[in-house]
């Protein structure tokens, strides 16, 4: 497995060639995959740089939203990659958020049994979090990336001028995650986000770069250290498996960083019953959730529905769910002897009429 190294953050694309060059990555062809939304606003603009790399760069554009995240969507990417002969020696780059990445970087891991991938991560959530690491997935019968593999980047190239381009909630549920990797491993770094929450929401090109790449090096270490998932890096599923079940119950219609933002509500809520975080932690991780617009509840959902979707969660272990909970604010650990009475507390936490 390729070493994990950390993305590069740029305002624009202008760096990318050089960035490639320094890589090592150079070939006759590099397919851009994006979606219906990150086509029209960076194709061309990647394309012009990657071509100062590669003598082909075509473009194939995949439909957008979490409802194609699937193998079915990829059968028309795998035609045209043999229609156009890539081998193996050929690139993918993933232009796009999340989905995008998910998708192109598993297509790139089982066409000819692996192909290099390039990430460009356009949104927030995926400059700091998923287009880092190497996960790659579809979801499968409406489970949240059931059915994927494990494959490296040869390059994440971050063009922070991007997010100008997002929707507000985009913006927000990207911060889910954010919050995430300060309450998981650096307690500083989240008192970085307590006091500058207004230039960050404001979207200060300084304050965001610094938010960006120290989110960044907290994944890179983590992956870096248990690239497979066999220990450590489980803690990067903080708020993950209560929100996957609530993304799922919600049928996927609040976006993933909402969805996180309230698994971490539970998580902490179980934490505290435990005797692990203090209330006045719980008030801080409420009130940052909050000043970022994000979810401190749901409607429409029930205990019971949520309880049961988590137990198809891929992180179950010899039957138990690996979940992770707080000791204080900046250091998560894993627990497999979560109850089913603590779980239905949690998510009792985030359930409103």
């Amino acid at each position: 497995m390729n070493t994990t190294m950390m993305p590069v953050i740029e305002s624009g694309f202008e760096a990318l060639p050089s960035c490639l060059g320094m890589s090592g990555i150079q070939g006759k062809r590099c397919m851009i995959v994006a979606d219906e939304n990150t086509a029209p606003l960076f194709a061309e603009k990647a394309r012009e740089k990657l071509q100062q790399a590669f003598s082909e760069v075509p473009v194939y554009v995949l439909p957008a939203g979490e409802e194609h995240k699937k193998l079915e969507t990829l059968d028309g990417l795998f035609r045209e990659l043999i229609r156009l002969h890539f081998d193996r020696h050929d690139v993918i780059a993933a232009l796009g958020g999340g989905v995008v990445g998910d998708m192109a970087g598993f297509a790139a891991a089982i066409y000819l049994r692996g192909i290099r991938v390039i990430q460009l991560p356009t949104t927030l959530l995926a400059q700091i979090d998923s287009s880092i690491g190497g996960k790659t997935a579809v979801d499968f019968d409406g489970y949240k990336n059931m059915v994927g593999a494990f494959h490296m980047p040869s390059l994440v190239y971050s063009n922070t001028a991007a997010l100008a381009t997002l929707p507000a909630e985009q913006f927000t549920a990207g911060m889910g995650e954010v919050v995430k990797s300060a309450l998981l491993a650096d307690a500083e770094y989240f008192r970085f986000l307590e006091a500058h929450a207004a230039e960050i929401k404001a979207m200060d090109l300084g304050r965001m770069t610094e938010m960006i790449r120290r989110c960044a090096r907290i994944k890179v270490g983590i992956v870096e250290r248990d690239p497979l998932e066999k220990g450590e890096r489980a803690l990067l599923n903080l708020g993950h498996t209560i929100g996957h079940a609530v993304e799922k119950a919600k049928n996927f219609e609040l976006l993933h960083g909402s969805c996180v933002a309230l698994g971490l509500i539970a998580a902490s809520s179980i934490s505290q019953n435990r005797g692990l975080l203090k209330e006045t932690d719980m008030e801080r991780i409420r009130a940052i959730l909050e000043a970022f617009g994000l979810p401190l509840s749901v409607s429409g959902l029930n205990a019971e529905e949520i309880l049961s979707l988590t137990k198809s969660d891929k992180k179950m272990k010899a039957g138990r769910i690996r979940f992770v909970l707080l000791r204080s604010i900046g250091e998560a650990f894993c627990a497999e002897d979560v109850t089913d009475e603590e779980l239905r507390s949690g998510i009792c936490a985030i359930l409103r009429p």
